[in-house]
């Protein structure tokens, strides 16, 4: 692939997960609660479920999805019910804890393996997947050398995106000083998560 290429492939990825969604709401509230580095295994999750997401896309399975809609339906509803359970968490957080981070048993950050499977129950994951394969891959024998290059520009411009956002909520922890704001910012966050239902049920 060319320079101007790769140029727009990575706009295009580094736009499409720095805006708001799903991921970058959860982000935001993780590391006001427990800080960056405990956050880093919820991004590199985010980071290499998207990977898996475009290898099933360029193997595929985008196509089926688009021949066959309800499929796609189907994952609108888990993505919904699941972002539901996790703005219930959110919300319902432990207020415990220094003016860091939420500190509690009970409450803990979203695993490596839980992000990198919620990309799967995730609608904008995929049309971010599915936009991006049929846009900037190339036909014949370049098809998969190109998806190598859609899936490196979206780790490498991905992970710069919702890092930001990680941050954020790190600087925004330096507000939560009392168990009251801690409060008012864990309804305010999972208010959020399910505002995002709104991109993903349209």
């Amino acid at each position: 692939m060319d320079i101007s290429s790769l140029l727009a492939i990575s706009l295009f990825a580094f736009v499409m997960s720095v805006t708001p969604g799903p991921n970058n709401i959860m982000l935001l509230a993780s590391g006001a609660q427990f800080g960056y580095q405990k956050t880093l295994p919820h991004v590199f999750g985010i980071i290499v479920g998207i990977a898996c997401l475009l290898t099933s896309v360029l193997l595929g399975l985008g196509a089926v999805l688009e021949r066959f809609p309800s499929f796609y339906d189907i994952l609108k509803v888990l993505g919904s019910v699941y972002l539901f359970w996790l703005a219930w968490k959110i919300t319902t957080a432990s207020t415990a804890g220094n003016t860091i981070g939420i500190k509690s048993e009970k409450t803990k950050p979203m695993s490596f393996l839980g992000a990198a499977c919620f990309q799967f129950v995730n609608p904008k994951a995929w049309a971010m997947g599915i936009g991006s394969i049929s846009t900037f891959t190339l036909a014949g024998d370049q098809y998969l050398v190109s998806g190598l290059w859609i899936m490196l520009c979206f780790a490498v411009n991905g992970f710069v995106a919702i890092s930001i956002w990680a941050y954020l909520g790190v600087g925004i922890a330096k507000w939560l000083t009392t168990a009251k704001r801690k409060k008012r910012f864990n309804y305010t966050m999972g208010a959020m998560t399910v505002g995002t239902l709104f991109f993903i049920l349209n």
